[in-house]
Parts: structure tokens; sequence; C-alpha cells
């Protein structure tokens, strides 16, 4: 039997066929359900009316209540208009509408009693209200009651066929004024005590009819508290879901290979962050229960090394390891960093990418096949069915947000036992965000740089101090260092895209080059330049020449943002900064200051920069600290730009906003986490509203929450 809310929105009082397919195309409004979900964005005050006489110049917001008289119709085609005198029992003032007349010249009966709403302009000393949003006092009586009048997203399309705001406003009402209108709740009875004792059948009437302000904000926060916890109650049911049913190998021994590494090829003392983290991943591998865990940290905190440790538990444990990364560069930098570690120990660590050829990969797939290889690293192309592991204990996921989920669900089906997972990513998520996308993960965060590294320093230099700019990168490369200049050039991926320029960027790119060629000539200086329209054996002969210290200065895109590691490069010089996010400027600054020396980060601009742009600017003047820099990238952008919208995993909010509502995501997850310590299986009869509300929630979903 279907639910009230799962009526199909034809059946809804002056909908029918046609409107209904227009509210499903554009509005995605579907049944009844949909419609109280689609809440306003805004509330306009509608408590007080006005008295005629009260009205002085220009004013907006305004309401009165009169009767209609001297109802006319003036000019012809173009300059007709419709006018009509309003008198309530202060005065008289004129109403005039340009569009709309035939509508609206049956409705305005001369005598009626009518509320009117909106702009009073004074025109050659005679007061008007041009274009007022009109109702007739008798159907205003039989509406809601509401002091505060919702205002609704819609569309062009639309709004031409009456569903404006107010259009969608009088739907609402008409369902919201059903005899038969059904609203279930959802949630405990504890929880809704907690949450001011507001029904969801209130909240629903009050979010889009309010009586008052404060009635407003306590339904509010009554439907955002409950979008959110249902959320954390999904992530938090299927990690005890996953830590009750899916078992993982136990790694009960920290053997040679890990003490051996630990005591003799780690040129440094591991940091506490570094320390604490493995801690933490010992503890997971040797519990019995799979690991899944999520390890933020900055640039050149030390993640890989953190890896390669875990990495030595599996293989002191008998198993193999496997490492993913997105992009060849990034997986050919970790396997030439792995090796290098491991130089002189009796492991065997090979790269798998797409470009392999036939006879390399068929060796490669055999020997990973019969255990000869302890550690395989590569990009998608480990996804493949015929790479098949001995016995895959580990696999590591590098900036795990840039896989789409179907496809590292893949690589977990690679073994008997559901491999342990570490999660790594160099850009921090802010903790609403976390908490939202990986709310199903133990996190670990590293929060200190390696012993002698210094913060980067960053400044911002408009384009009229260049030759001050390139004085101080010769400064710096008669020490012996290296500089990058970076330019906002496009990716290849969206090529197509008709609000970008590519042809103008890869001029800039090429100008840029011929420009520092002239300042910086040889044979005194050598420049390369890298870009990703490049084949790629010539952007790896430019790149492996600059980390040999065989060029000077590399003119390159964003192709270097990840997978470079020059610690003699200590300045970036980025162009055209405004135009790139401040994800993208951390991640450029994190190509310097990986060594001892001090570095530098030059943000080169236009003199004219919008609000967002300063922002982003002085932000990343001000501070080094990826979180801080990710909460500010996440006011800016929103939390679908910030993680891309194809694979975030972001659910679709209807009310909650992830910036916004930060604390009631925090007070959600600790209700959420409470009902299933009480309650894992929501079996208990005081649970019985949330278990039949979050299984029509769930019903039909896959679990993607899950890593694995």
């Amino acid at each position: 039997m279907t639910s009230f809310l799962d009526t199909p929105i034809e059946f809804l009082k002056g909908v029918g066929p046609q409107r209904g397919e227009l509210l499903r195309t554009e509005l995605g409004v579907a049944v009844f359900g949909d419609l109280l979900q689609r809440f306003p964005f805004r509330y306009v005050d509608r408590s007080r009316f006005h008295a005629v006489s009260e009205l002085r110049g220009e004013q907006d917001g305004v309401q009165l209540r009169g009767r209609v008289s001297q109802v006319r119709t003036v000019g012809e085609k173009q300059a007709r208009r419709l006018t009509a005198r309003l008198t309530d029992a202060t005065g008289t003032i004129e109403l005039v509408w340009f569009k709309g007349i035939r509508w609206l010249q049956p409705i305005l009966k001369e005598g009626a009693e009518f509320i009117v709403f909106g702009k009073v302009t004074d025109f050659r000393g005679r007061l008007n209200m041009a274009h007022p949003e009109l109702e007739a006092a008798e159907q205003w009586e039989q509406g809601l009651d509401s002091s505060l009048q919702p205002v609704y997203s819609t569309t062009e399309k639309a709004t031409a066929r009456g569903l404006n705001s107010r259009g969608i406003q009088k739907l609402v009402e008409a369902l919201l004024l059903r005899p038969d209108l059904d609203v279930p709740e959802t949630l405990d009875e504890a929880i809704v005590a907690q949450l001011g004792g507001i029904s969801r059948a209130e909240a629903l009437r009050q979010a889009h009819a309010p009586r008052d302000q404060h009635l407003l904000d306590t339904a509010r926060h009554r439907l955002k508290f409950e979008e959110l916890f249902f959320i954390q109650l999904g992530l938090l049911k299927q990690k005890v879901l996953m830590a009750r049913s899916v078992k993982g190998a136990v790694f009960g021994t920290v053997g040679d290979l890990f003490n051996t590494f630990y005591t003799k090829h780690i040129p440094f003392e591991p940091t506490g962050a570094q320390k604490r983290v493995v801690k933490e991943i010992r503890k997971d591998m040797g519990s019995g229960r799979q690991m899944n865990r999520l390890v933020q940290g900055d640039v050149g905190s030390g993640k890989t090394l953190v890896a390669l440790l875990s990495m030595l538990i599996a293989l002191d444990n008998g198993y193999q390891c496997a490492l993913m990364a997105p992009t060849e560069i990034l997986a050919q930098q970790h396997f030439n960093t792995l090796t290098r570690m491991l130089e002189g120990m009796p492991l065997t660590v090979r790269l798998l990418t797409g470009g392999a050829k036939s006879a390399e990969r068929k060796a490669l797939l055999t020997a990973l096949r019969t255990g000869h290889i302890h550690i395989l690293i590569g990009t998608h192309a480990l996804l493949e069915d015929r790479v098949v592991f001995q016995r895959l204990g580990l696999a590591v996921i590098d900036e795990q947000h840039r896989f789409g989920v179907a496809q590292r669900a893949r690589l977990w089906a690679k073994a008997e036992l559901p491999p342990h997972v570490l999660v790594m990513t160099a850009t921090p998520i802010p903790r609403t965000l976390a908490m939202t996308l990986y709310g199903d993960l133990d996190v670990s965060i590293i929060d200190e740089l390696p012993p002698g590294r210094k913060p980067v320093r960053t400044v911002h230099r408009y384009d009229s101090s260049r030759s001050a700019v390139f004085g101080f990168m010769e400064q710096e490369l008669r020490k012996g260092r290296q500089v990058y200049v970076v330019y906002p050039l496009i990716e290849e991926s969206v090529k197509g895209d008709p609000a970008t320029n590519p042809a103008k960027d890869l001029k800039d790119l090429t100008d840029g080059y011929e420009s520092l060629s002239r300042r910086f000539p040889l044979p005194k200086y050598a420049i390369g330049m890298v870009h990703g329209r490049m084949e790629p054996a010539d952007k790896d002969f430019e790149m492996a020449r600059f980390k040999k210290g065989e060029t000077d200065i590399l003119v390159s895109t964003t192709v270097i943002e990840v997978g470079v590691d020059v610690p003699n490069a200590s300045v970036m010089v980025i162009e055209s900064a405004e135009r790139f996010g401040l994800s993208q400027l951390h991640q450029l600054r994190g190509r310097v200051g990986r060594g001892a020396d001090q570095s530098y980060c030059i943000l080169m601009t236009g003199d004219k920069l919008g609000n967002d742009a300063r922002t982003r600017i002085g932000t990343m003047v001000r501070t080094n600290d990826g979180f801080a820099i990710s909460e500010v990238d996440l006011r800016l952008r929103g939390p679908g730009d910030l993680m891309g919208t194809q694979q975030s995993g972001i659910p679709e909010l209807h009310i909650a906003d992830l910036v916004q509502d930060a604390a009631i995501m925090q007070t959600a997850r600790a209700m959420a986490q409470r009902v299933l310590d009480e309650d894992p299986d929501l079996h208990s009869p005081q649970h019985a509203r949330l278990a039949t509300a979050f299984a029509e929630r769930t019903k039909g979903q896959p679990l993607w929450g899950r890593i694995s």
C-alpha cells in the first residue's frame, strides 16, 4: 500500500498530469514527500499590515489590505497596462501591472477585498505599487496561519508555467491543508523531547508556513538534526556491521623487516604524530577485524613513511601489499620513494601502470600471483581482473577521493579475507565533511612536520611587482636553489568547457616561458617547460632533468601539483593565483619546503580581485595549516565542489548545511552513537520509529558508505 508521502504529485489539487510532469523534470518533485522536502531558502516578514496614510516615498516589503476600484486597462500593445485603486480606511494607492493582464483582469472585481504586497514608489507625486503580489482576502483567511512568507527556488521554465515561488507555496499549502495529511514521526520520543518537543509533522508545517520566528527556528533545527542524524546513523551502523561481520587477517607479529627498517633505514627520528598513527594501525591490524582507517596529513607530513611501516607489518606476517595512486606520475613517485627507502632489504617492489608493455606485464602478473612480488604499486591498472595476488593483506589508497567507490570495491575482492585498508589523503578534509564522507572510517591525523622542515613563507605580489620578483628568484638561483613557475593551464578532462580558454592559457604558459628565458638566459640558467598536452615521455624527461638539478627553473602547469619531490626547489611562483582554488594553491605550495632550507611561495595576481579571490589569497598568506585552509575552502566552495561532484559520496541535503550546521552534525553523530551503543540492531521497542524510518531511507541503496 502506498503511504501518503509516496502519493504521486499529480493527485494534489491544482497539479494534474501536465504540471506533474513539469514538477518532476524541473524541480525533482515526484511525490507528496518530495514537495514537503523542497524547503524555502528565505522568508519575507508578512506579519504587519500598513495603513495607506503611513506610506512615505519609496518603501519595500509593504503589505496592505483594502478594496479595489476603478479597474481599467490603459494603452495599447506594448504600452498596455492594467491599473486599479486600493482603498483602506486611511487612504488610496494606485496599483499597476504591465504583465499578466489577461490573468489578472477577471480576478480584480471592483469592491472585492484584497491583500497586496510589494514595493511602494512615488511617481510624479502619487504613490503606486507596481506588480504587487495579490490575493483575495477571503482566500487568504482560509490559508495557513503564517506571518513569514516562504520563498522557494525554481527554474525559468517552471516560472513561465505558473510555478514561481508563489505557485509552489500554493501547492505546499494545498498539501498541508489536506484533511488526510499523514506525516509519520521518525525519531524516538526522548530525542523529540530534546529537540523542543516539536513533531515531524509540525516541524514541516512551520518550515513552510511559520507562525513566528521562534517556531521557524525550532522547526528548522529539528529537520536539520533529523537529516544529519540518519546520515550518521547509517555510517555508524555500517561501522558496527563491519566490526561484527567482516573479519580481517590478524597481523600479530612485528618482525625482522619492520625492526630492521625502523632501526637501520630511517634517516631521522619519526615524529610523535607518525609514531601515534603507526601505533593505531598496529592495533587495528592485530584486532582480528578488518582495518578501515583514514590517515589525513598535510603536504610533507610523512604519510608515505607511515604507509611503508604499515606494509612492513603486513609483510612480516606473510602477506602482500598494494598501493594505488590516482595518476601515473604519483604512482611512479611512490615507486621511486619506496624503492629508495627499502634499498638493501630482501623485498621486491614493482610498478604497474596502464602503459606497461605486454611482455613486462605478463612477467609481472606471474610474479605477483606466485608471491614473488611483495609490494605492487599502480594506478587503476591494479583493478584489472587479471591482476591476481597470492595473498593480499593490506591495500593502501592514496588521494582516495579521486577514485570512484565501485572502482575501489574491485580491489578489495582480490583477497580471500578482505584486506586491511589504509586510505591516505594530503587534501585536508574539514571535520564536518570528514564526518559525512568518512563517517564509517577510523580517522588518524598526522599533525606534525618532520624535524628540520621550515614553514614555507607565502607572499602576495601584483603583476606590477614582477621585476622585483625576478630579482628575488635570481638571488635564490645564485644560492644554487631551483624555482617552479606555475601557470593555470586547464586540464585535458575539461578541454571542451566553454567557460575556460585553453588556447589563451597555453599562450600564457609559452609567453611566460619566453619572458623567463630572456630574463634568465642560457648558458647561465637552464629553463624547462611541462604541461599536460605534452607526450608523457617528453614530460617525464623534463621532470627528471629538474629533479637531477640540470634545470634551474621549471615552467609548468598543475601537473606538478602532486608527484614531484625536489628538496632543492625553494621558490614556488604561482601566476594568476586568483584563478586557482585554495586546495590547489595549498598543494602547489607543498612542492617547496621539502628540504632544510627556507622556502617561499609567491602568489602573483592582477590588480583587480573579487571578494572570494581576495579571501583565498589572504588565507594562503596567513596560514600554512591545511586544515584551517580546508575550512575556508569549504565555506567558499561548498562540499560538492570541494570534493568533486561525481564521486564525492556527499549525500543530497534538503535543509541542512555542512558548513553552517557543524554543531548540529556533531550532536547528531553523538546521539546516533548513543543509540547504537544501546541497541546496535535497532530491535528495541523504544527504537521502533527509528528502525522503520531508517529502513525506509536506505531501501534499495548500495552500501557505498563502506570502504571495503
